[in-house]
C-alpha cells in the first residue's frame, strides 16, 4: 500500500527570483544617473533602441544589462562604464570582514535615487546664501524631529 504523503525531503526552488545585488545596483545608476541628466526612461529607451518597460526592467535589476548594452548606456549618459559599480555591494569572499565602509554612504545614494532627493539637492546648490542655506538645514531638522 503506498501513502499519499510524499517522502521526497528534495527542498523545492521559489520561483520568486530575488535580483542579484549588483544587478540592482548597476540598474539604481543608471536611473540615478537618468534622472540627474532630466532623461525619461522612454527617451533612454528610444536611444538604445529598446522599450521604457526594458529600461524600467534594467532599473530595478530584474533584468541583466549586458557589458554592450551598459557601455552604450553610459555613452548616452555621459559617464563611464566604472560610474554603474560604484559603491557597488561586496559580494563573495571579499564581502567579508575587511575595512570597507559597510554601506556608510548607501543612504545618500539612496536618498538620491529618489525623485525628491534628486529635486531637493537641485534646488539646495542653487542657493547661495550661507545663512540661507543653513535656515533649510534647520527647518529640515525641526520637521524631522516633529516626525519622530
Amino acid at each position: 500500500m503506498q501513502s499519499a504523503i510524499s517522502m521526497d525531503t528534495k527542498p523545492k526552488p521559489i520561483n520568486k527570483k530575488k535580483p542579484n545585488p549588483i544587478d540592482a545596483h548597476v540598474g539604481s545608476r543608471v536611473r540615478l544617473r537618468r534622472m540627474m541628466l532630466n532623461m525619461s526612461q522612454e527617451k533612454l529607451g528610444e536611444q538604445l533602441g529598446i522599450t521604457f518597460q526594458q529600461v524600467q526592467k534594467y532599473e530595478k535589476g530584474t533584468n541583466r544589462v549586458g557589458a554592450s548594452r551598459l557601455q552604450a548606456i553610459a555613452n548616452i549618459l555621459h559617464v563611464p562604464v566604472a560610474f554603474f559599480f560604484e559603491d557597488a555591494p561586496a559580494v563573495g569572499p571579499q564581502a567579508e570582514g575587511g575595512f570597507s565602509d559597510s554601506g556608510a554612504t548607501s543612504y545618500v545614494m539612496d536618498f538620491l535615487s529618489t525623485n525628491e532627493g534628486l529635486q531637493l539637492n537641485r534646488s539646495f546648490v542653487k542657493i547661495k546664501d550661507p545663512k540661507m542655506r543653513k535656515s533649510v538645514i534647520d527647518l529640515v531638522r525641526s520637521m524631522a524631529d516633529d516626525d519622530s
